[in-house]
């Protein structure tokens, strides 16, 4: 996943000025920095929530929503777009479950509606996933039934029945109760620890980024303004700004 001098405007407020970072296939980067500094725009862009204002995303060597053509940078077509797409699954900070559904047609909806699986697999593929995170128990259950964990965990498990080749997760313990943010975290872990799943992540559980993280990057103001393994940015970082957001949130 590259960003090449990624540029994105609401009207002319400018959230990302010149963005270039890659993140490597199978490798976990975790986006700290104060809110409104751009990290959550960032999945946005690559979820195709929002359109690039100029510059370029690259997802596995593929343009993801613009491309350079004879010198001249065009917009793809929406079935080029959704293809590429396709390859990135999200886990929002709320967690947009169909109430009417239960949880198992959560689940499989996606997989049998837009990469059009045959019911019967998805069903099956469905119920790993649930199994996975700890919630095979729950496939006959209404979300409204479920605690705020337990749907951020089937919300998880939606994300993960589309196969993505890239997860990305944003604060996604933000609106549960404290209690319960420590199974959406175990999850997480052991998601981390037992594929090689790329994983882009927003949040400000910095117990958990450091945990799972290969690189820390640390945003201000649109800007990538310090990166470092986990170890270093945590205990020794070199910016003043870094040390001053750890130092407010730790």
């Amino acid at each position: 996943m590259v960003f090449e001098d990624v540029l994105k405007q609401f009207g002319k407020n400018t959230v990302l000025n010149n963005l270039n970072f890659s993140v490597e296939q199978g490798e976990r980067v975790t986006l700290i920095g104060p809110s409104g500094s751009g990290k959550t725009t960032i999945l946005r862009l690559l979820m195709t929530l929002e359109d690039l204002t100029g510059g370029y995303i690259y997802v596995d060597g593929d343009p993801l929503s613009y491309a350079k053509r004879d010198g001249k940078r065009v917009k793809l077509r929406p079935k080029e777009i959704s293809r590429i797409r396709r390859r990135i699954g999200m886990v929002f900070q709320q967690f947009n479950l169909f109430p009417n559904m239960s949880v198992l047609d959560n689940v499989i909806e996606a997989p049998v509606h837009v990469l059009g699986i045959d019911k019967d697999e998805a069903r099956e593929k469905a119920e790993k996933r649930l199994e996975q995170v700890g919630l095979g128990d729950k496939t006959n259950a209404h979300p409204t039934q479920l605690s705020g964990g337990q749907q951020q965990r089937v919300a998880i498990a939606r994300a993960l029945a589309m196969e993505p080749e890239i997860l990305l997760l944003d604060e996604v313990t933000s609106a549960l109760d404290p209690e319960l943010v420590k199974d959406v975290l175990g999850v997480l872990r052991d998601l981390a620890d037992t594929t090689d799943i790329t994983m882009l992540i927003v949040t400000h559980e910095m117990q958990f980024a450091r945990d799972v993280s290969n690189r820390v990057l640390m945003f201000d103001q649109g800007h990538i303004i310090e990166e470092a393994k986990p170890d270093v940015m945590f205990t020794d970082p070199t910016h003043r700004r870094t040390r001053e957001f750890l130092e407010a949130i730790l």
